[in-house]
């Protein structure tokens, strides 16, 4: 799709991502044909350092929006602010992100209110409009915009999914953890530690996510590797660094983590 010389120059600029299949291929003919995109994953498998790393590739501006319970369409497309004595209209992420051609991600996009899905349709179908009812605008999409949403189907509940009539708006990519060797080079190239001491690490993340849907409600995520061997690296105490970035986050039950800490002593002997 790039030329080299800017496919290397926007690759070189990019925040660290290592493909684990055809997911950069599909981005990218996705923003070419202005289609959107919805992200299906666990918590942090990497989906937000995917869409930042093409953001980047594709030398377009990125929005990112952190979904929650209160987050409404007026926070995505803007309100009247006063200002000086004066009431302004300022524009929110999602209208900032079709004014400048960009692209817009809602990361956890269930966790929103009810009326943002409202606000998303017309710009994911062939119309990509904008309507801004506060001040009377109909935005057209330009050619560079993208909207592109995430959540974690795991923690999807009757009360926080997508409806159908959305997430048929939406071409789907699956993202998952990347295969241990992969999830090495990755843990190992953020944090600073040796491949050869992230191994173990990935090893032990392996058979904690294995007790997903059993002892635990989710499976240690990349991030959290990352966050123990840079603790590692820094010169914390393996143990203490699996404790505090690990088995922590993971638990409040003393007992579901006494039962951790075996796998832990059976993974490292």
């Amino acid at each position: 799709m790039f030329d080299a010389p800017h496919r290397a120059a926007a690759e070189t600029c990019a925040p660290f991502y290592v493909p684990t299949g055809n997911e950069c291929t599909l981005f990218e003919l996705a923003w070419r044909n202005r289609l959107p995109l919805l992200l299906k994953g666990p918590t942090g498998c990497g989906k937000t350092r995917f869409v930042a790393h093409m953001a980047a590739r594709l030398g377009r501006p990125l929005f990112t929006v952190a979904c929650h319970d209160d987050l409404t369409a007026a926070d995505l497309t803007g309100r009247y602010l006063l200002k000086g004595g004066d009431t302004v209209w300022t524009d929110g992420p999602l209208t900032r992100a079709v004014r400048e051609g960009g692209i817009c991600y809602l990361d956890e996009v269930v966790e929103a209110r009810k009326d943002v899905a409202v606000v998303l349709h017309p710009l994911t179908d062939d119309r990509r409009l904008l309507p801004l009812d506060r001040t009377g605008e109909m935005l057209e999409a330009p050619e560079g915009f993208m909207l592109v949403v995430s959540y974690n189907p795991g923690y999807q509940n009757i009360l926080k999914q997508l409806k159908p009539s959305t997430r048929q708006r939406f071409i789907a990519l699956d993202f998952d953890f990347p295969a241990p060797a992969v999830e090495t080079r990755i843990v190992a190239e953020e944090s600073g530690l040796p491949e050869a001491a992230v191994r173990p690490l990935i090893a032990l993340a392996g058979r904690l996510r294995a007790l997903k849907g059993q002892d635990l409600e989710e499976g240690v995520s990349t991030r959290l590797l990352v966050y123990c061997a840079t603790l590692v690296r820094a010169g914390m105490d393996l143990d203490q660094a699996v404790r505090v970035a690990l088995l922590g986050p993971l638990t409040d039950d003393p007992e579901v983590e006494a039962g951790l800490v075996e796998i832990v002593r059976a993974v490292f002997g």
